[in-house]
């Protein structure tokens, strides 16, 4: 099996629950310490393995695909100027890497996000990465850790893996939450299955793929599978697609994401992963706050 080197970054939200910050800039383009929240969302991709980064965005989000361009005028400024260090940084992007970007068209949910990939994609595996999610970048390896030990079991058993870490109790109903196979590890005793599963998730000390049967959207306490709630990072068969484009519009007329990947679990079967570190989330104001002072005082730190 190929390597994956693809991913899909869908950013034509409006970033609703970040105004008023974000009513003129791109809530991706929002500071966390002295960089743009997407910039820590593309090298986490990068440090995994990918060298075409797809940008789903909107008419309105084209500051994101600047960030990643070249400003050729502000490069010959700095550099007259003597500041080659400081332009050299700005193009930061590795020279085998490229960023695309296509527009969503319409506002028609993730999963039609991640269909209007579909064009540049074409039949590679690739990933899905969503950049309201930040990971932690200073406490775990990016280049072996979550997005990247996710590729890495794919590349290995063939099932599409899904990110996951486990939610306090209060935190469950906003989540997608994780429904676990009883047959995990070919185990058919159930409480064994449950309790070997459980074990791993509770393991933040490395990183552990397993077998799910579902997920229930933003469940109640009473009905929640487990604590297991999707992070926001994805590495697909390129068989999502098919079960993208055949899925029917549903809870506000929006493609679900969910849907199709219930679809793979029946037909191909899917793996959870849970994950190393921590993340946040960059598109609610109270959590991105706290980010920021996260990661402002871990730069300061290094004189960074």
């Amino acid at each position: 099996m190929k390597k994956i080197t693809h991913a899909v970054i869908p950013v034509a939200g409006f970033g609703t629950r970040m105004l008023p910050l974000s009513k003129a800039i791109p809530k991706e383009l929002l500071p966390l310490g002295n960089r743009p929240a997407i910039h820590y969302v593309v090298e986490e991709a990068i440090a995994a393995g990918i060298k075409h980064i797809v940008l789903v965005g909107h008419a309105q989000k084209s500051a994101i695909e600047n960030y990643f361009d070249i400003n050729a005028e502000l490069d010959t400024q700095l550099r007259h100027k003597g500041k080659d260090v400081l332009a050299d940084s700005l193009n930061w992007l590795p020279e085998d890497v490229t960023v695309s970007m296509i527009r969503q068209g319409k506002a028609l949910g993730l999963g039609h996000a991640v269909l209007a990939a579909r064009p540049i994609i074409g039949d590679n595996d690739f990933t899905v990465l969503l950049p309201d999610v930040v990971l932690d970048p200073f406490i775990t390896d990016l280049s072996t850790d979550n997005l990247a030990f996710m590729i890495a079991a794919f590349v290995n058993d063939g099932h599409s893996q899904i990110l996951v870490d486990k939610v306090a109790d209060k935190e469950v109903h906003k989540y997608g939450i994780a429904k676990l196979s009883d047959s995990f590890d070919g185990n058919n005793n159930s409480d064994a299955a449950t309790a070997s599963q459980s074990n791993r998730a509770d393991d933040m000390s490395a990183n552990a793929s397993f077998k799910v049967a579902g997920f229930v959207e933003k469940p109640n306490l009473a009905d929640a599978p487990s604590r297991l709630a999707v992070v926001g990072r994805y590495v697909f068969s390129n068989a999502i697609f098919d079960y993208l484009a055949n899925t029917t519009a549903s809870v506000g007329g929006e493609i679900q994401l969910t849907d199709a990947i219930d679809a793979l679990i029946s037909q191909h079967g899917v793996n959870v992963t849970t994950m190393r570190g921590n993340s946040y989330d960059a598109g609610d104001m109270r959590s991105y706050m706290q980010a920021f002072i996260y990661f402002a005082e871990r730069q300061l730190e290094t004189d960074e």
